[in-house]
């Protein structure tokens, strides 16, 4: 045991032996965006989990856990109102959850997203397809951003159309 003790005693002679004296307090803001960060994942990803096992989801193979740490997650109902938005929203748009439930993704569009994409868009939808397009979308703040949209259409157990949900970051 004494050679713990001639340890502890050796570091804090060299410790005070040192000009700088205090921790930097700026390093423990990293270590709280983490947490806060992987807070506001697990969350999403109860919600998620939620809203599959509510509506008996038939697709296991969306890799939700993954995607919400690379891609923001917007799930629609069927009439395409939006039921459900990722926290890291956020960071890419200005939104939050609450600001966009209830409305259309057509929230993020204007004036310079392309009409022929959106139409597309649109057909694959009405089609029940999966689609993949990159789109000029509009952040809260009015800048404009290309926006990379992998859409699929969500089946339950009866094979009815249950919701969509699209993975989306900035391209």
């Amino acid at each position: 045991m004494s050679s713990f003790k001639q340890y502890d005693v050796a570091i804090a002679e060299y410790h005070m032996g040192l000009s700088v004296k205090r921790l930097p307090v700026f390093s423990w803001d990293f270590n709280h965006e983490f947490i806060v960060e992987l807070k506001n994942s697990f969350l999403d990803l109860n919600k998620l989990k939620s809203i599959a096992l509510k509506n008996k989801w038939t697709s296991d193979n969306l890799d939700l856990k993954s995607r919400l740490t690379e891609e923001v997650i917007i799930v629609t109902d069927a009439n395409l109102s939006i039921v459900f938005a990722s926290h890291n929203m956020l960071k890419m748009n200005g939104y939050v959850e609450a600001e966009v439930l209830g409305k259309s993704p057509k929230m993020f569009q204007g004036h310079a997203t392309d009409l022929t994409t959106s139409n597309e868009i649109r057909d694959a939808i009405q089609l029940k397809q999966p689609f993949e397009k990159t789109v000029m979308n509009y952040k809260k703040n009015g800048d404009i951003y290309a926006c990379l949209i992998k859409g699929f259409p969500v089946f339950n157990l009866k094979g009815d159309l249950s919701h969509y949900i699209a993975f989306e970051k900035a391209a």
